[in-house]
C-alpha cells in the first residue's frame, strides 16, 4: 500500500511479539479549514503579533527573555527548562508496540482522535500480510503506544480496507463521563405514543451512510464568496433565519409533522428507484 502521491509522516517498525514489521504512517484525514489574516484596513497589509509584558507598560519581550511557565494556581507558575522537558520526554523509538488485542466494538468512539493509513516497506510486505490476515480473521484490534513528534500516544491498529489502519486515541482521563454533563434529563417520562412516532421518524430517515452525501456548506460559501469578491462581483447579504424551536407542548405535533415531511420528501426518490 505505497502511497506514491504523499510523503510518511513516520516510519519505524510495528513490533508484534518477536516480528518487526517495517512501515510507513500515512496521514488518512486532510482537513480543509478556512484561515484568514488579520489585516490593517488602511493598507491591507498583514499584521504581526507581538509578546508584552504588562507588569512593564507593555513593552515588548524578546525570545532569549521568555520562559515556560505551569499554572499551578491562579497567577502562581513554576518554571520548566527546556532540558528539564528533554529529560523526561518519551523514548524515542522508532516502533508501534502493540500491548493488548481487543474487539473492536468494546472501544467507545470518544476515544479515536485521528487515522493514519500503515504502509509496509518491501521488506515488510509478507509479515504486514500475515498481521493483517490474521486479525481480520480473529476480529481483533491491536492496541499500542507509538512516539510521533516527541508525544507519546496511545493507538488502535486496526483492518481497514484491506490494510491496516492506525487510530491514535485519547487516554481514558481525558475522555469526559456523560455524567459530569448538567443537566442531563435521563429520568423525563416518554409516552408510548411519544416513543412510536419517533421510532417513525427514526425509520423513515434510515438508510446506507454514503459519505460523499455530506458537504460542509458553510466552507463552500465562503469558498463561493470569496470567489465572486476576487472577481469583482456585487455580493448580497441576506439577513440569517432563525427557526422557532418546538415547545414541550407540542412535541408530539412536532414529531408528527416532521414525519409529514419527511415522507412527502422520500416519495419521489422511491418512485424513481422503483421505476
Amino acid at each position: 500500500m505505497e502511497h506514491r502521491s504523499s510523503r510518511p509522516v513516520w516510519t519505524g517498525s510495528i513490533n508484534f511479539g518477536l516480528v518487526t514489521i517495517p512501515v510507513h504512517l500515512y496521514t488518512a484525514i486532510r482537513e480543509k479549514n478556512i484561515h484568514f489574516r488579520s489585516l490593517h484596513d488602511q493598507d491591507q497589509v498583514p499584521l504581526k503579533m507581538k509578546l508584552v509584558c504588562p507588569a512593564h507598560d507593555n513593552k515588548e519581550v524578546h525570545r532569549e527573555h521568555i520562559v515556560k511557565g505551569f499554572e499551578i494556581e491562579k497567577d502562581r507558575y513554576v518554571i520548566v527548562r527546556q532540558d528539564e522537558l528533554e529529560a523526561v520526554a518519551p523514548k524515542a523509538t522508532r516502533a508501534i508496540e502493540i500491548q493488548d488485542f481487543v474487539d473492536l466494538d468494546e472501544i467507545d468512539p470518544l476515544f479515536f482522535d485521528r487515522p493514519y493509513y500503515v504502509a509496509p516497506k518491501p521488506e515488510g510486505a509478507k509479515p504486514y500480510k500475515l498481521l493483517l490476515d490474521a486479525m481480520v480473521k480473529k476480529k481483533k484490534v491491536g492496541i499500542a503506544r507509538i512516539v510521533m513528534h516527541n508525544k507519546e500516544y496511545l493507538a488502535a491498529l486496526r483492518p481497514l480496507d484491506g490494510a491496516l489502519c492506525l487510530e491514535t486515541m485519547h487516554f481514558s482521563d481525558e475522555v469526559v463521563s456523560a455524567e459530569h454533563v448538567a443537566p442531563l434529563h435521563f429520568k423525563a417520562k416518554v409516552d408510548d405514543r411519544e416513543l412510536k412516532i419517533a421510532e417513525q421518524l427514526i425509520d423513515s430517515l434510515a438508510t446506507d451512510f454514503d459519505p460523499t452525501k455530506y458537504h460542509d456548506e458553510y466552507r463552500e460559501q465562503v469558498l463561493e464568496l470569496v470567489e465572486k469578491k476576487a472577481k469583482g462581483e456585487k455580493v448580497v447579504v441576506r439577513p440569517p433565519t432563525e427557526e422557532r424551536a418546538a415547545k414541550g407542548a407540542d412535541l408530539i405535533a412536532a414529531l408528527e409533522a416532521s414525519l409529514a415531511r419527511t415522507r412527502t420528501q422520500n416519495r419521489p426518490a422511491r418512485r424513481r428507484k422503483s421505476a
